[in-house]
């Protein structure tokens, strides 16, 4: 019986394994440029796959055998910055950074936010997660310099030296001014988005980093983040969108809490972890065909 067992379970452990990655890769890549190419590249693998084996056509059956280490080398150079990002996402730990800071963080990016649209400046702050995004723009000015709604201000005030272009945030530090970042090659977009909002998507197409975007003619508030862009939303709606994804949910810390609380009161049980430990809300759905919430 138990030969039986142990010859069974091991296939059943790697179909398991195989489902969840599979499962894991296309929820990673939906949403991105890269989505379409590869319902297209495994749309051709699998049809030239199925004739051939339908056939009996052994030339190619072989060809196939023989291409394989090609194609997995085709795969790697087409998916370079999703596989990049991932890799990067996979390493990104943040051990040191508080839940309070992270909001904080948050804070002076809602601040400014609300004051720049009030008036209608155009404004482009990315904020940088795991991945550097010096290496992803073509320039910009060394700031290094602490976050504030004032000092944001300052820099996208119009006819300013560096308003052009985007800056970079890292935790409360501005790096960088006046970067240009990468425009997207979707060509399924509105054809009213303009040059930064283009720029925003490019960017979250090949970076982990979360990116804000207000419109100079209407002073409209948008958000992009890997491959995909929401319009037009308010402020509780970005502060939600931020906070789901820079507060990190301190679960040992909760665990902490509720040990300390259950050895001090014992008879009054476990204590209930308060509403502000998790993220207010989900961002706005998108639509998966676009990326683009409706």
């Amino acid at each position: 019986m138990s030969d039986i067992f142990s010859a069974n379970w091991r296939p059943a452990v790697e179909i398991l394994i195989m489902t969840v990655g599979i499962y894991y890769a296309f929820r990673f890549i939906r949403g991105t440029r890269g989505a379409p190419v590869v319902v297209g590249f495994l749309m051709v693998l699998m049809g030239f796959v199925l004739v051939t084996l339908l056939l009996d056509l052994r030339v190619l059956r072989y060809l196939l055998a023989a291409f394989s280490a090609f194609f997995l080398l085709a795969v790697l150079v087409i998916f370079q910055p999703e596989l990049r990002r991932m890799l990067a996402e996979l390493g990104n730990l943040p051990l040191f950074t508080t839940a309070h800071e992270q909001r904080e963080n948050i804070e002076v990016i809602i601040q400014t936010v609300e004051r720049l649209a009030d008036v209608r400046i155009g404004a482009l702050i990315a904020m940088e997660q795991s991945i550097q995004l010096q290496e992803a723009v073509e320039s910009g000015i060394r700031i290094d310099c602490e976050a504030t709604p004032e000092m944001l201000e300052t820099i996208f005030f119009p006819n300013n030296a560096i308003h052009d272009g985007g800056v970079i945030i890292k935790g409360d530090r501005i790096l960088y001014a006046a970067c240009i970042f990468p425009l997207t090659q979707r060509q399924d977009l509105n054809k009213s988005l303009g040059t930064r909002h283009r720029a925003a998507i490019g960017l979250s197409e090949e970076t982990d980093a979360a990116i804000v975007v207000i419109s100079e003619e209407s002073g409209a508030i948008s958000y992009a983040f890997k491959g995909a862009f929401t319009r037009n939303v308010t402020l509780e709606e970005l502060r939600a969108f931020l906070t789901s994804i820079f507060v990190v949910p301190a679960r040992t810390r909760n665990w902490l809490v509720w040990l300390k609380s259950w050895r001090a009161k014992p008879e009054r049980g476990p204590v209930l972890l308060a509403k502000s430990d998790a993220p207010e809300t989900n961002p706005p759905a998108s639509n998966p065909g676009t990326g683009i919430a409706q």
